[in-house]
């Protein structure tokens, strides 16, 4: 039996999965992820300083116009359309099997391919907000910002992205670990499973179905029931053929 008869079957057999996902799931919409050979870590040398350091709170409070300079040119991706892994998730969930997708990324590709329960472990580039009096801004307020963005208040406008050094919000990591631990299905796709706490989520999944998707090998492989070394887009294209 092929791997994508497999999936069939287990997805068949599933009342409640749930989609757990990293940055391999947008490569396929153009999108680089962060450590492969072509991911953003490892072609950003001419900032002269390293991309953790770019993305942590310290230096968008320290340097928060050089900040935006990084933010603007290499974690935003508008124009960027979902794949058929996006919407291949928002299909499931159309069809009742589907719970929640739990995603690392910030580009709010599987809203636009029309899942609706999404949450966003890191946030979203899409929701911006003064640091003084909270207003919401969109990422077309941000991109088209000359230097730092700021509210019609004067406040600074921070991304709704969490930064390193920052906690992931309390409230979404405890619905995705009901959610983790209360479906039959796991589907994990497009992550080594190496970034934590994020990671670690794997962890409260005690259902009959895990199904690893990322292009290489994962610690976790041993413990799956279907392991596809394939890219998680190619994979869901062949799966709704």
């Amino acid at each position: 039996m092929s791997n994508i008869n497999k999936l069939h079957e287990i997805i068949d057999s599933s009342e409640n999965i749930v989609f757990f996902g990293g940055a391999g799931v947008s490569t396929e919409s153009g999108i680089p992820d962060f450590r492969s050979e072509s991911g953003i870590f490892k072609t950003l040398k001419i900032y002269g300083e390293s991309p953790e350091k770019l993305v942590s709170h310290s230096y968008f409070v320290e340097n928060t116009g050089k900040f935006y300079e990084y933010y603007k040119e290499n974690l935003i991706f508008n124009e960027a359309k979902p794949n058929p892994a996006h919407y291949g998730l928002a299909e499931l969930e159309k069809q009742g099997k589907l719970r929640a997708v739990i995603t690392q990324n910030i580009n709010g590709l599987h809203q636009k391919a029309g899942s609706k329960n999404v949450l966003e472990l890191h946030g979203s580039v899409h929701r911006n907000n003064c640091l003084i009096c909270d207003k919401e801004y969109d990422v077309d307020y941000i991109l088209d910002s000359k230097g730092i963005p700021r509210c019609e208040c004067g406040g600074i406008i921070k991304p709704y992205v969490v930064l390193y050094e920052e906690p992931l919000n309390n409230a979404i990591l405890n619905f995705s670990v009901d959610y983790i631990s209360n479906c039959d299905t796991l589907i994990i796709g497009g992550t080594s499973l190496v970034v934590y706490p994020a990671a670690g989520l794997i962890n409260y999944f005690n259902g009959d179905n895990l199904v690893l998707i990322n292009k290489s090998e994962t610690p976790y492989d041993k413990f799956a029931n279907l392991v596809i070394n394939e890219p998680i887009g190619e994979t869901f294209q062949e799966l709704f053929r």
